[in-house]
């Protein structure tokens, strides 16, 4: 897999990534397609922000002969999902890492103000030894990003990286200002926000289009 890399945002440009994100994109992609390409993009995103997980040799016995071989050094990561619409991501990364745990941080955008309100938040007690992945498609303004990171770094989470499937400049900005050691995993980097608060172009809004609610 091929992926477009500063030191701050990787955006995963593999050719399959970027062809379900069109789909996703078309405003009449019909809702068990969007929730289908959503699942398989996300793994693909997996596989990516997992690429430098740390390895160790392991003595072990295949049917032939014993041998030295890698294994992880590190309990597997563990998953965090910002609600409602980080849970569409979820399930692709489980398929990738079922043994992974999982953690939930509910937090909505107040419509006038556009700021992060938490309504819930329940996460894994071990997560500073692992690799913390925090997963919400949209990464737009960047304070709901920046909230939940704020909230899991108080819990000990210190190997952290943020997935999306869409950015916006202006979140990753407000992302990388607060949180500079946390790296960004992205299918896209967009054109701007608009002054309701959703990205340019976009794909409207992803809770909606996962859960069918409008």
């Amino acid at each position: 897999m091929q992926a477009d890399v500063t030191p701050e945002v990787t955006v995963v440009d593999h050719p399959l990534v970027q062809h379900k994100l069109t789909i996703m994109r078309e405003k009449d992609t019909a809702l068990p397609e969007f929730r289908r390409l959503l699942r398989e993009i996300s793994l693909l995103l997996a596989y990516e922000v997992t690429r430098h997980l740390e390895l160790k040799q392991i003595e072990i016995e295949t049917p032939v002969a014993k041998t030295a071989a890698p294994l992880l050094a590190r309990p597997e990561p563990c998953l965090i999902t910002i609600l409602r619409a980080g849970n569409g991501l979820l399930d692709g990364m489980l398929d990738l890492i079922p043994s992974a745990s999982v953690g939930h941080v509910g937090l909505y955008r107040d419509p006038k103000t556009l700021e992060a309100v938490e309504y819930y938040y329940k996460v894994p007690k071990d997560m500073g030894q692992r690799l913390t992945i925090v997963v919400d498609p949209m990464l737009a303004t960047g304070h709901t990003a920046v909230a939940a990171l704020d909230m899991l770094k108080k819990d000990g989470a210190a190997d952290i990286s943020f997935v999306c499937l869409v950015a916006a400049p202006e979140g990753i900005e407000e992302l990388r200002k607060a949180h500079p050691d946390v790296p960004v995993f992205t299918a896209a980097v967009d054109e701007k926000l608009n002054d309701k608060g959703y990205i340019v172009p976009g794909l409207g809004d992803a809770g909606d289009r996962i859960f069918g609610t409008k």
